[in-house]
This record gives structure tokens, sequence and C-alpha cells, in this order.
């Protein structure tokens, strides 16, 4: 062999040997390779289907978390509403029996009552029969006796304090008199304190100049309170009140001699006023000026109906120290302020809370726009006779915290108005809202959620009904609602009274006048309302019957059913029987009218005596059964007595025996003529009121 052949024999078989090992390292390399991929596959899956399970299992523990909170929930509901019906049981069975009770009560003092009378008519048949006809004589003269025997009270004996708890309920006219009877009262009626608040505009027209300086300048220190609306004074007069250094409220309202140069006179003595109102007198800009300079600690000012100052004079409130701490304003009349004037008013007075526009042609949503942007403190709003604000100036005012607003005779003002009301005004106590005709039942149910809500006032409004009212009540609001006036909504009917019935504990006054489709049905859930002292039913379809139904409420102190053409002299109708319960129910009775009841006679004075102690007034004209002995013995008993027993008036339609009178013709012209003096009566007490 030769040494090229076994280099070759080397080669090939290392190369061989190389070759074979390769190859083997290969497949085995690649067989980890495959182990460790399909490993890690292996493991991939398995977290992938471990995180799928763990989102799974989280869904599904949220679900079953969310149906458990719901299971929960529900159970609550139900817990809640048999507590409810549970309530709802007891509170039915513990009202039937109060009211059973109730009428036991009633039932047992009638019969009391009754026993009494009757024990009493046996006692004075008794008496008459021993005595005979000399014995009225003796006892009106024993009667005599004892109103002479009794004690005189001199009341300037008493302490000062109940002296001038006495005198302040008099007149200054009144004071003066008492001040001649001798020299004790004189000293009483020159108590210091008696002076501190002098009304000179109850005497106004009888009282001299000369007086009224010589009063001030007597009792310059002691002033505080000063009343001289309406006076026709000369300006020296006016004068006089610098000189109450300590005069804290000043009133000059309708005064027409009151000018600028007195005002200054006032301002530079009396630098602490709190209170002024120059309503309808003739100042301008100068006074106004004067304002902010002399008076720092104003906090209620009236310039209503004072058109002679302008915008500029407004201006002048932010000079000085200005009235920064004005609470209350009133502008009323004042139709010469534009939206400039308005603006002036926000810069110098921030702080305020109550604000009166009466009778303002001129305002519009810019004027009110422009005030609120500072003053966002206030809390009550009245504009009445604004016909040219709408719901923009709603919108505008969401940035105060109003309690009370009134709106009267607006017809721009729409539901969108109290679209959120309860989330901008949630403190809303007031709502007047009358003679807006914009208003409808959509109004009512925006009103429901408000909590506070005690008085609201939707009168004249006719687009409202039965369903607005039923979602009102159906809200908070109705718990704690005190007055409610409904007047000429002529298309509510028996289903909101009785709702009214159901949802409203509290209510102490309602107003349902010229609602036409109410019946007998609805006036008997009236008697439900429990805490219902005054209602006014004018102008309704009620008969004798509801009458009938009303007299069961215990305490309804005051009714009006004027208007009402189907209640009867039957409906009405007084004898002594009827006076007999009255007596024995009413026993804080204080006045008590029953002029022209014919049929009455001298036993019901005696039942009055027994039941009704604290009758005060009484009233018997045209009584013509009722003697005059009787009535005699009656005056003794109360404070103030009218009586006579002349015959009825032609007008009242029947004689003094109660029968109906012959002449239609004259009785129809007389009760025409008599329906419209109570028309006009009514008119002007309403007016009054208002």
């Amino acid at each position: 062999m030769t040494p090229e052949l076994m280099i070759k024999a080397c080669s090939f078989y290392t190369g061989h040997l190389v070759k074979t090992h390769f190859c083997t390292w290969r497949d085995i390399t690649h067989t980890n390779q495959n182990v460790v991929l399909a490993d890690k596959m292996n493991r991939a899956v398995t977290r992938y289907n471990f995180r799928l399970q763990k989102s799974v299992f989280h869904h599904w523990h949220s679900y079953i978390e969310d149906q458990k909170e719901k299971l929960k929930n529900m159970v609550l509901r139900i817990q809640r509403i048999i507590y409810c019906h549970k309530l709802t049981i007891i509170l039915t069975k513990w009202r039937n029996r109060a009211r059973y009770k109730n009428k036991k009560k009633e039932d047992e003092l009638i019969s009391k009552h009754e026993l009494q009378l009757k024990k009493w008519r046996n006692r004075l048949l008794l008496k008459g029969a021993s005595a005979g006809k000399s014995d009225l004589p003796e006892q009106s003269s024993s009667e005599v006796c004892l109103v002479d025997e009794t004690p005189e009270c001199d009341i300037s004996q008493l302490p000062e304090r109940a002296i001038l708890q006495i005198f302040f309920y008099l007149s200054l006219k009144d004071v003066i008199i008492c001040g001649q009877v001798n020299r004790a009262w004189m000293l009483m009626t020159q108590l210091s304190s008696l002076w501190n608040a002098i009304d000179f505009s109850t005497v106004k027209h009888v009282i001299p100049d000369k007086y009224i300086v010589s009063t001030l300048q007597r009792w310059r220190l002691n002033v505080l309170r000063l009343n001289f609306r309406g006076c026709l004074l000369r300006p020296r007069t006016f004068r006089s009140a610098s000189h109450c250094r300590n005069l804290q409220e000043l009133n000059v309202s309708d005064c027409p001699t009151f000018t600028d140069e007195s005002m200054r006179h006032i301002s530079e003595g009396c630098p602490g006023v709190l209170y002024l109102n120059l309503s309808n007198t003739t100042i301008t800009n100068r006074t106004m000026r004067l304002l902010p300079r002399h008076f720092h600690n104003l906090q209620n000012l009236s310039l209503a109906y004072c058109r002679r100052f302008t915008d500029k004079g407004l201006q002048y409130l932010n000079l000085g120290n200005g009235c920064h701490k004005l609470i209350y304003l009133d502008l009323s009349g004042c139709t010469q302020i534009s939206v400039q004037g308005f603006r002036y008013i926000a810069n110098s007075c921030t702080g305020i809370l109550h604000l009166t526009i009466n009778d303002m042609p001129t305002l519009t949503d810019n004027c009110i726009k422009a005030l609120v942007e500072k003053c966002s403190h206030i809390t009550s709003m009245v504009f009445t006779g604004a016909p040219h604000i709408s719901d923009c100036t709603f919108k505008a005012l969401s940035t105060c915290k109003l309690r009370k607003i009134r709106f009267e005779g607006n017809k721009r003002i729409t539901d969108a108005s109290f679209k959120f009301i309860d989330k901008n005004y949630p403190n809303l106590s007031h709502i007047y809202m009358a003679d807006c005709k914009g208003i409808t039942d959509s109004s009512l149910r925006s009103l429901s959620p408000l909590k506070q809500l005690t008085v609201l006032n939707l009168a004249n409004c006719v687009r409202i009904g039965d369903v607005g009212l039923r979602q009102f009540l159906d809200g908070p609001a109705s718990v704690r609602i005190r007055e409610l006036n409904l007047s000429n909504c002529v298309q509510l009917s028996d289903v909101s009274v009785m709702k009214l019935s159901e949802r409203c504990p509290n209510l102490n006054y309602l107003s349902l006048r010229n609602c036409e489709h109410l019946t007998a049905q609805g006036i008997a859930y009236i008697v439900n309302i429990f805490s219902l002292v005054s209602i006014d039913l004018s102008g309704t379809d009620i008969s004798n019957e509801a009458l009938n139904v009303l007299s069961r409420h215990k305490n309804l102190k005051e009714l009006s059913v004027s208007a009402c053409y189907r209640i009867t002299d039957d409906g009405i109708q007084i004898t002594d029987s009827a006076m007999e319960i009255l007596s024995a129910k009413c026993h804080y009775l204080h006045i008590l009218d029953i002029s022209g009841c014919v049929l009455l006679t001298d036993q019901i004075l005696e039942d009055l005596q027994i039941g009704c102690k604290q009758l005060r007034i009484l009233k018997m004209q045209y009584c013509t059964n009722i003697s005059k002995n009787a009535a005699e013995r009656m005056s003794s008993k109360v404070q103030q007595q009218e009586y006579n027993s002349n015959d009825p008036p032609h007008w009242f339609g029947y004689d003094r025996a109660g029968n109906p009178l012959t002449q239609p013709d004259n009785i129809t012209s007389s009760k025409g003529s008599l329906e419209l003096t109570v028309e006009k009566s009514t008119y002007s007490s309403e007016e009054e009121a208002a």
C-alpha cells in the first residue's frame, strides 16, 4: 500500500465517520426541538384555556353577584310593601276605631247636653210655678246687684309690662284720649316704651302739624319707628323727624309734600335707619345720592311708584359705602328703569334677598338677566303686572336660591318654566301663578317632587284638570301643602277632591271657587280632610245635601258658599233644635249672628249660656220670637250684642212668622239688589285681601 492510498483511505474513513456522527447529532437535535416545541405548545394551550376559564368565571361571578343584589333589593322591597300594607291596615283600623269613639263621644255629649237642658227646663218650670210673674224684675235686680258688687280693677296698679301690653293695642288717638282721663292714666300714657313706635297715619286728618312737632321733640330719644303714610304735612314737620337720632324705621309713603330737602334733613339726623319706605313720593336723583352716603345700614327700601328718579340715580347707590346691606327692594311701578338701571342695582346691591316688581309693563327678560348676574342670593321674587316676562326669566333665575315666587296675569309663561324646577329650585315653598293661561297639567307633574312646597296658588289657570292634579298629589309635595287655591279651574271634578282627601294630611286652606263639576259626592271627601279650617265653594253646584255633609266637619271655621244657587232656605234653616246642637258642640264659639232667624225663641239663649260660655259677640236682628227681657239678660253675658224684634225686611222673602211673602215681584227685585250687594262686598274683600 502506497502512502497516497493510505492517505486517501484515512480521509475517506474520517469523512465517513464525521458524516455518520453529524447525521446522528442532527437527528438527536431535531428530535429535542420537536419535544421542546410540543411542550411549549401544550403549556401555551393550557395557559390559554386557564385564562379563558378565568374570564368566563369572572363574568359568571359578576352576574351571580348582580343577581344576588337584585334579589336582595327585591326582598327589601317586598318587606317594605308588606310593612306598608301592615301599617295601612293598622291605620285603617285605628281610624275606624277613632271615628267610632269620636261618634260615640259626640252622642254621649249630646245626650248629656240634652239631659242638662231637660234639668234646666224643669228647674225653670218649678221656679216659674213657685214665684210667678214677679220673679222677672226681682231676678234682674239681683243680677244688677251682682254686677254692682263686682270689684273694680284699677289698671294703674298693674306692672308696667302689663300696662304696655294693654296700651299697645290702642291707636295714637286712643292713647291721647286715655291720657285725658285723670292723672294716673296720664302717667300710664307717658311710659317711654309706649312711644317707641308712633303711627301718625291713623290721625292724619285730625291732628295738626304743631302737635306732631311737639310730640317728636318730646320723645325724640325714644322713637324707633315713625309712620307718616298719607300725611299732608309741611316741610318743617318732616324736618322735625331728624331730631329722632335713634330712628330705625321710617314710612313716608303717599306723602305728596315730602321732597328731597326733607330727605336731606332726615338722612343727616337719622343715620341708623334700617327700614325706609319712599313709595309714591316726589323724590329725585338727589335723594338717591343721599341713601348710600348716610344710610350705611339700610336693609329695606321701597321706591314703588317713584317715577322722578332715573337710571343715574340708581348708579349713585354704589357711591361711598354704598347700599351693600340692602336685603329688600321694591321697584313696583318704576317704569322709567331700563336694563342699564338694573345693572347698576346689581353692582351696588349684591345681597338682595327679596325683590318686588309689580305693575311694570316695561319689565323684560333682559332686565332680570342683568340683575341676577351678581344678585345670586335672591330668595323671593314678585312679578305682578309684568306681561313681558317669559320662560327665559325662569332660566335666568336658576342661579338663585328661590323659596317664594309670584307671577300673575302672565300669558308668556308656559310649562317649559317648570320642566326642571325640582333641580333648579329644590327649596321652593310658595308658588303663586294666578291667571297664567299657559300652564297645563304638565306643570303640575313637574311640581310634584318639591318637598318643601307649602303654598300653591293656581287660580284662573283654566287648562289644569284632574290628571295634572292627581300627578301632583302623587309626589312628595302633597305631604306638606297647607294652602291650595284652585279657583276657576273649571276642569276639576270630584276625582280631584277624593285625591286631596287621601294625599293632603296638612291642608288648612282650600279654594274650589267656580269649580262647577263638583257634586255632593266630592263634598263628602272634603269631610275626610281633618286639618281643613277654611274652604271656598262659591259658584259651585252644591246643594242642601252638601251643606248637611259639611256640618260633620269638626275643625272647619270658615265656609264660603256665595252664588251657590241650589242652596235653598231649607239648607240654612235654623231652629231651636239646631241651636241646641250648636251649643252642645261649639263650646269655643266667639261670634254668632242669627239675624233674621224668626223661628228662634228665648230657649236658645239659655242653651247658649250653658254650652257657649266663651261667646263674645251676639247679633239677633229681626228675631221676632226672642223677647226683650231675655235679650237684656243675655247682654250681661257677652261683650257686644245687637238685638231688635222688628219684622224682617221685604227682601228677606218671608214675614215675622217665617211664611213666604205673597209679592213675588217686590221680592225678586229686592233679592236681585241683595245679590248685587253681596257680589260687590265679596269683590271688595278679595281686593283688600290681595
